[in-house]
Order: structure tokens, then sequence, then C-alpha cells
């Protein structure tokens, strides 16, 4: 029943925050206790922990198109969707793809950065949580990667945020995408090639009918990646196709390890 599921919920919230103050958390991060002491950023929910000085530094808090997730204004007034179409019915982002964000996207790729991916995905709840909210989605669903490259990398970052945004919204995390085959690196290619590089590289794996739902990646570049998905997603059903990325990428700033 829905109030027991409730009753649950809280129930484990109070014994997080409980063994949160006896124990403070490390950041994620930086692996840094708490500035203030236990108190600092104690509307978190209890898990992954986030500092202050990180959530600064990884979020960006000026305005950024809420289509395409770059700088500045949305709409008509974005140079970026005069320019290129849109990767789905809306975009948000932590911030552009540089300096410290750059640096922890990068660790959240490598062996062992689930930690720093988890981070990630809870700072874009934290960040975008009314607008989130305000999407009203049915579920989150990570870009997948192919077996052999999660195999040789053994994390898969874009999963990693994907499960702690939608544990931080309260929405199922549902694995409804495959990726059909191992697509070069997109860092690899001129940038007007990396669309036609990932079509027709995703499948379905079951019907998404009537679904309103949130994508998930890592680094979005040109955005071809995650217009793929939402064009399978549509073809499955699915009403309503959104998109959430930890960074923005521009061509002077791009990817060296990316796959979107």
């Amino acid at each position: 029943m829905f109030w027991l599921a409730t009753l649950r919920r809280q129930a484990a919230n109070w014994v997080g925050r409980g063994i949160d103050l006896l124990c403070p958390p490390r950041c994620a991060v930086c692996g840094g206790e708490p500035a203030a002491g236990p108190m600092e950023n104690l509307d978190q929910p209890p898990g992954v922990f986030v500092c202050g000085a990180c959530e600064r530094g990884l979020v960006d808090p000026g305005p950024r198109c809420g289509m395409c997730g770059g700088s500045g204004p949305q709409g008509l007034d974005c140079g970026r969707c005069r320019r290129e179409p849109a990767p789905g019915e809306g975009l948000v982002v932590l911030g552009g793809y540089g300096d410290d964000l750059r640096a922890a996207v990068l660790r959240a790729k490598r062996p062992g950065g689930e930690p720093v991916a988890s981070a990630l995905g809870r700072l874009l709840a934290r960040r975008h949580g009314a607008t989130l909210a305000g999407w009203r989605c049915d579920a989150v669903v990570p870009v997948p990667m192919h077996w052999s490259r999660r195999a040789a990398r053994g994390t898969s970052a874009a999963e990693e945020i994907a499960r702690q945004l939608a544990t931080d919204l309260g929405w199922p995390c549902l694995t409804l995408l495959r990726r059909t085959r191992a697509t070069r690196m997109q860092n690899e290619l001129p940038y007007e090639d990396r669309r036609a590089n990932v079509r027709g590289a995703f499948r379905a794996r079951r019907s998404a009918a009537g679904l309103r739902l949130l994508v998930v990646d890592d680094v979005v570049t040109t955005g071809g990646t995650l217009s793929e998905c939402r064009r399978v997603l549509a073809a499955a059903g699915a009403a309503t196709v959104l998109c959430a990325a930890a960074a923005r990428a521009e061509r002077s700033a791009e990817p060296r390890d990316d796959d979107g």
C-alpha cells in the first residue's frame, strides 16, 4: 500500500539521519568532512553527501536554456537552439563541461567513480528539483553503454547518475534501452559526424506506451546520443522524453572520454 511504502521511506530517512549525526559523512567528491560540522547541508537526504564547497564548484547558478542546456537565454534567444535541434523536449544540466565539473565527470567514468557519479545525480536533483518535479515524469532512463565497453570500463557513469537522481526524486529507474552496437567514441569523430555515429545504435527493451520519461547521460556535446534515445523511446510509444546530464560541452571544451 502507498501509505506503508511512505512510512518505510520515512523510517529509512530517520535512521539515515541518525547515522549521519553520529558519524558525519564525508563528501563523495573531495572526501572532506562537513566544514561546519554535522549540520552542514542537513537538508540532503541520507546516503551520498556533497559538501557546500564542492556543490558551489560543480553547479553553475547562472541561467541556462531549458531546451538545449546551453548558457544564457533560452528559446528564440538561444544561439545553440537556432543552429541545431534540441536533444529532447527539455534538458537540465549542472553546468558547462570545464574546470571542477569536467574533473568530476571524468572521475565518475573511471572504476571506483560510482560515489562521484552519485554525487552528480544528487546535485542535479538539488539544482533542478522544482523543474524536474514540474515535468512529472514516470521514470528515469539511463543512456546505456554497450556491454563490451561496460566490461572494459567497469562502471557506467550515466547509470549511476540516473539511479541517484531517480532515488532523490522518488521515481523508478528503468533500463528501457539497450545499446545494440559498440559505436566509435564520439570524441574520435568530427563534430558534424557524431549524430550519424549513434543512429540506429539503440533499441527499446519493451513498450514505453504513454510514459513521460527522463533520459540521463553524463555529458552532452552534440546531443546526438540523447536525440537518438528520444527517437527510439518515442517509437516505443513514449508520450514525452525529457533529458538531464551532468554537463553540457561546447565545441571549444569537448570531452576526451565521452559517449554522447
